[in-house]
């Protein structure tokens, strides 16, 4: 999150260079180097693609055995020994056995993890290019803006085009980090470490009511400020803001303990990944109250949603691919202007059509590969309709 300044902390320049116009061979050579890109973009495309249904078959067949054989307990039963090693479903809220707490800012939360967030304010460079033609050459004018933001990662200044009076501190006098609870419950298990990392939902720490920060510090809405003057900051100022995820506690402040629902396998008082016959791993969490088979739905949905996803992206590896192949065509008759346009319509075309054929054919092979039962007999449907109208057509020709 940042706040752009404007106003005299806000400055600009333009810098112009030129190159000379590339010749037919120069362009050739930038072309060659684009094929040997489309070429790999073009096979990672096939591994991709084929790779993607055997994924989406496994996953599908360790969500069906999970759901099977899970077991749903009650969010107040003490753990049984008959459900070690066995697939359990619980729902109840997180338990941590103490307080996360930043002394330096006398910042304390019941959560199963507490981040602090440093900022710092510092110069920023963005640029913006455009190319023209002129006298024969190629010139390049580009604008640089320098604004003063509030930035969480460290911004080299050397790197500006134009350091001077544009200058960042080398380091942040606070770091940022994050705390986890040692020990976290649902219930009476405690959950892996598998579990713990999937609750991310952060949340950011509201500063009212919390004890007076020292001198040195200014609070102002949720953030502690470096500075006696947080309307008016300084580059190299700094600011911290917390943020808490998995509340577990009994209390009031910031709200009361989090319900989750957990899939995983039950060892003892804890609850462990659990591998099916797939060789998938079963360690689920939902930051809801959910039933079992609520959680084992949204997970074939998010299978499902996945598959075509990377079914999308692996044909546009091939997309790009083909056409980083082809584009050496349309660099030999650039140099003609009707027939470029042409030529570049055409390639496109010519990509969009054997991307889409060849993604189609990868994708069934991967089928035939993975699911040879269900790939026969899409396939006898398919020649259905072709041999019913070859037994018909002889039938016609008597008439």
């Amino acid at each position: 999150m940042s706040e752009t300044s404007l106003g005299k902390e806000h400055d600009q320049h333009t810098r112009t260079t030129s190159r000379s116009k590339p010749g037919f061979l120069d362009r050739l050579s930038e072309t060659a180097g684009g094929t040997v890109v489309g070429v790999v973009l073009f096979v990672l495309s096939f591994y991709v693609l084929f790779t993607n249904e055997g994924r989406a078959l496994r996953t599908a067949s360790s969500l069906e055995e999970g759901l099977s054989q899970v077991v749903s307990l009650h969010p107040h039963s003490r753990p049984q020994e008959n459900n070690n090693n066995r697939l359990v479903h619980l729902t109840a809220p997180l338990r941590t056995l103490q307080p996360l707490h930043d002394p330096n800012y006398r910042v304390a939360v019941q959560a199963v993890k507490l981040k602090r967030q440093v900022e710092m304010y510092q110069w920023v460079e963005y640029s913006e290019s455009r190319d023209y033609e002129e006298g024969g050459e190629t010139k390049t004018e580009t604008t640089y803006n320098y604004n003063t933001e509030w930035k969480a990662e460290l911004i080299n200044s050397r790197n500006f085009d134009k350091e001077i009076g544009h200058i960042n501190p080398s380091a942040m006098a606070v770091e940022s980090v994050t705390v986890v609870a040692p020990d976290v419950q649902v219930g009476p298990f405690f959950l892996s470490k598998g579990i713990v990392d999937q609750i991310e939902n952060f949340q950011t720490l509201s500063l009212k009511g919390i004890p007076d920060p020292e001198p040195f510090l200014t609070v102002d809405e949720d953030y502690f400020y470096h500075t006696p003057n947080p309307r008016r900051p300084e580059v190299g100022d700094v600011r911290v803001s917390f943020s808490y995820a998995g509340l577990s506690g009994e209390g009031t402040y910031p709200g009361p303990a989090q319900k989750v629902s957990v899939v995983a396998m039950q060892r003892d008082d804890t609850l462990k990944p659990f591998r099916t016959k797939s060789g998938d791993i079963l360690e689920i969490i939902y930051l809801e109250e959910l039933s079992a088979e609520e959680v084992f739905e949204r997970e074939l949905n998010y299978n499902s949603m996945r598959t075509w996803a990377l079914r999308a992206g692996g044909w546009l590896l091939m997309f790009l691919g083909i056409s980083l192949m082809t584009r050496i065509l349309h660099t030999l008759v650039d140099w003609v202007p009707v027939l470029r346009e042409l030529v570049s319509a055409g390639l496109k075309l010519f990509a969009l059509c054997v991307s889409s054929s060849l993604s189609l054919l990868t994708i069934a092979s991967g089928w035939i590969f993975y699911r040879p039962l269900v790939a026969i007999g899409l396939i006898a449907m398919a020649a259905i309709p072709v041999v019913i109208g070859r037994n018909r057509a002889p039938a016609k020709k008597k008439q």
